[in-house]
């Protein structure tokens, strides 16, 4: 990582924390959260279940806004943010690949994967390229008409990368990106993403895998919602 990296980081985490009013008790899920990632980097965050892990996803893509601390992503201070500023900030900076695909029931795979690049002032010629050159990329150009719930799991899958990659997010968030995957196609996955980051793509990924957590500059170990390194 170069200094000038660390000396403007993409991301900075202040006292950062998340907890849920539960009856008379309070159960905290994140704790004292103090993060730089640098512009470039390809970080990953393990721990075990429970650790906070796709909390902290959550809270840097802007999903979880019930947060308290401070949170500047590319010197733009989100918590002060107000939620409509948040959500423009997400669709300009972040692609995001859940655990749960998160795709649009009532949009194709191709409609799916047109939704970010809608966001950016894109033509409508240069978006059709651009989802033609995704579909025949990730090989799911046959898949192009069906809808999400006419497609395997690992499909799905495929497609949320997909999306997430499309518009070339200056930020990458993936939550267990390769979980439905079978190894040739996660294995795939992962140097597509290194590839991003090759680029200058910033990555922060959510794994159990030690394997994906190879191709990352760093990892970040969480436990009981506290970062252990």
């Amino acid at each position: 990582m170069n200094d000038r990296e660390m000396t403007n980081p993409l991301i900075q985490l202040r006292d950062v924390e998340r907890s849920y009013q539960t009856g008379p008790a309070r159960t905290w899920v994140l704790r004292r959260i103090n993060l730089d990632i640098g512009d470039g980097e390809f970080i990953t965050i393990m721990g075990p279940s429970g650790s906070g892990k796709s909390t902290l996803l959550n809270v840097i893509g802007m999903l979880d806004n019930a947060w308290a601390g401070e949170y500047s992503l590319d010197q733009n201070p989100v918590h002060k943010l107000n939620p409509r500023q948040r959500i423009e900030l997400n669709k300009r900076y972040i692609g995001f690949v859940f655990q749960s695909y998160h795709l649009l029931d009532d949009l194709t795979v191709a409609e799916n994967l047109d939704v970010p690049l809608s966001y950016r002032n894109i033509k409508k010629s240069e978006r059709a390229a651009l989802v033609a050159d995704t579909l025949d990329r990730f090989r799911i150009v046959g898949k192009k008409d069906l809808f999400p719930s006419q497609l395997s799991g690992g499909q799905q899958q495929l497609v949320a990368v997909a999306r997430a990659v499309i518009a070339k997010p200056k930020l990458i968030l993936a939550d267990e990106p390769t979980g439905n995957l079978h190894s040739a196609q996660g294995e795939e996955i992962m140097h597509l993403f290194k590839k991003l980051n090759d680029e200058g793509t910033t990555i922060i990924q959510v794994t159990h895998s030690e394997r994906n957590a190879e191709f990352g500059h760093r990892t970040i170990n969480l436990a009981d919602g506290w970062i252990v390194n």
